[in-house]
């Protein structure tokens, strides 16, 4: 549970037209300790000052209630702020001057709301030049890496293929949209939802990058399966046609799904998209938010970035930064579905993110995929050398971890129709336990490239999980929270916590290899992320913009 008191941090802004120095609050004399224990950003406080006629969106976090923060809004006269209850929160836009006053309600945690951008944007052209014709060859490479081709076949059939198997369960795509009128979906999208707030956002996919990521992970086109070809599939809008969105839209739509996932079968939710600032799982109210989606039984699947420099690196923005939830790597397979042929792209990002944990869990292929685009997206009009000349709908071949991450997000549908009981927990032990290693990569594909078949075999996976669930504890609104203030303090009584439920049921397995357990977790500067320690220039366009090569 989120306790105010220890709120330093939350994330770092970036990427905002707020820039302003940060100062120390009125209240307090302390940098980001506003009075009554009110936890107001910085950045926010120095606004206040220097800009009161700014207008800035804000997100007010309370660990009690939404009705809190929204009252607080409320009577500084915005009453028609966004209630977001799966984390405890409102957002609006609000004038800078009104922030001291809404900071007036104790046990508060006011911070902007950030903007997010797709993981990841494809390639520009770079040095692998490839026959585009040779495509259909490549994508049938990948479903071959990863062992789809054995595991498609021990999948009964669904009743909408004449089958009496059970339906294969939905995938939320929190996105840019889908294209519907597509071939690769047809009968299968059981929701659309558009929820983003920024203007320039086309009906339907005017990015693109959103009915690509479904194609990898529930296509169905002939030679473009893709890896759950039978799966339901819902889409929610929360991206214009830049693939930018507001961390409120993806919250909410977070919101949407733990509402509506039984009605809807969704069993797995992939979020392809990062936020432009840093942040702590610990504090991060998009990562409250998945945690919630997972602690209430639903798959979450996340790409872990495109900013990787070729070595270790810090893994600093959510959701990919979060412990619970399955964050995934990209790998080039370099004409080959054998691992010991793959190597991982020095754009996949891999490192600690800034509490302690390795990432990301496994990876899958990445680089020169190739999926369905809509001819009208945005996408198209950028990189025109990219997309598949040909008769038919368009396909496009693009590169990324956006890209990797669906690829997992199907397989684990696939588990879920064979093993309908299975947990988030014990979906993401099946996935990691059945990885194979890839070649000299070491953590940076964390414990290997995934593997369908053998996952999907798994009767009694062990849970990666585990030692984090002992930090679990009841939530006021329904199921469970993560008390992060108790486990916070067992980390820094006991660097090995977790030494003995990370090697669990392990031993011989692709993890003992990896071998995560040697975390230092004394050497975590747990003051790391503080909105007053991060400037407004370290995280850059460029980062989250990740540019690739083919």
């Amino acid at each position: 549970m989120r306790n105010a008191a220890v709120k330093r941090g939350l994330v770092a802004l970036a990427a905002l037209a707020l820039a302003a120095p940060l100062a120390a609050s009125a209240g307090s004399g302390q940098q980001g300790q506003s009075r009554a224990d009110t936890y107001v950003a910085p950045a926010l406080e120095s606004l206040a000052t220097t800009q009161p006629d700014a207008a800035v969106n804000v997100l007010v976090g309370s660990d009690r209630s939404a009705g809190r923060a929204g009252g607080a809004l409320d009577e500084a006269g915005y009453s028609d702020s966004r209630q977001l209850p799966i984390v405890d929160a409102a957002a609006a836009e609000v004038r800078a001057r009104d922030l001291p006053r809404i900071a007036e309600t104790p046990g508060l945690v006011i911070v902007p709301d950030t903007l997010m951008v797709m993981d990841g944007l494809g390639n520009r052209g770079g040095k692998k030049k490839r026959d585009p014709h040779e495509q259909p060859t490549s994508t049938a490479l990948w479903t071959s890496a990863v062992g789809l081709d054995r595991l498609w076949s021990r999948l009964p059939l669904p009743p909408s293929h004449g089958g009496s198997g059970k339906q294969t369960p939905s995938i939320a795509f929190v996105d840019s949209g889908i294209d519907a009128s597509r071939g690769d979906f047809a009968g299968r999208i059981r929701a659309q939802l558009t929820m983003t707030s920024l203007p320039g956002n086309s009906a339907g996919d005017g990015r693109g990058h959103g009915t690509f990521v479904a194609g990898l992970a529930a296509g169905n086109a002939p030679a473009h399966a893709g890896a759950a070809p039978d799966a339901g599939i819902v889409s929610i809008d929360v991206m214009d046609d830049r693939g930018m969105a507001r961390t409120s839209d993806v919250i909410a739509a977070a919101q949407w799904i733990l509402r509506n996932h039984r009605q809807y079968d969704i069993r797995v939710a992939n979020f392809s998209l990062q936020s432009a600032s840093r942040s702590s799982f610990r504090w991060d109210p998009l990562d409250k938010a998945i945690e919630k989606l997972w602690l209430s039984g639903v798959v979450v699947v996340t790409s872990v970035g495109n900013y990787g420099n070729g070595h270790s690196t810090r893994v600093a923005y959510g959701p990919a930064n979060d412990p619970f939830v399955i964050s995934v790597g990209a790998l080039d397979l370099n004409g080959s579905a054998e691992p010991a042929r793959a190597n991982v792209p020095g754009w996949s990002t891999w490192g600690y993110t800034y509490d302690g944990f390795a990432k990301p869990e496994l990876s899958a292929p990445g680089r020169s995929l190739v999926g369905p685009i809509p001819a009208s997206s945005t996408l198209v009009r950028e990189r025109p050398q990219q997309l598949l000349r040909g008769p038919g709908e368009p396909y496009m071949t693009l590169s990324g971890t956006s890209l990797a991450a669906p690829i997992v997000a199907g397989i684990a549908a696939d588990i879920l129709m064979l093993h309908p009981t299975f947990t988030p927990d014990q979906v993401k032990g099946a996935l990691m336990i059945a990885a194979r290693p890839v070649s000299g990569a070491g953590r940076a594909a964390g414990v290997g490239e995934v593997y369908a078949p053998t996952a999907a075999a798994l009767e009694a996976p062990p849970n990666p999980n585990q030692a984090l669930n002992a930090f679990l504890v009841p939530d006021p609104a329904g199921g469970n929270a993560f008390d992060d203030t108790r486990w916070l303090a067992a980390v820094k009584t006991s660097p090995t916590w977790d030494s003995v439920s990370w090697l669990d049921g392990w031993a011989g397995a692709a993890w003992s290899l990896v071998s995560w357990s040697d975390v230092s977790w004394s050497d975590v500067s747990w003051s790391d992320v503080s909105w007053s320690d991060v400037s407004w220039a370290d995280v850059s366009w460029a980062d989250v913009y990740a540019d690739v090569d083919p």
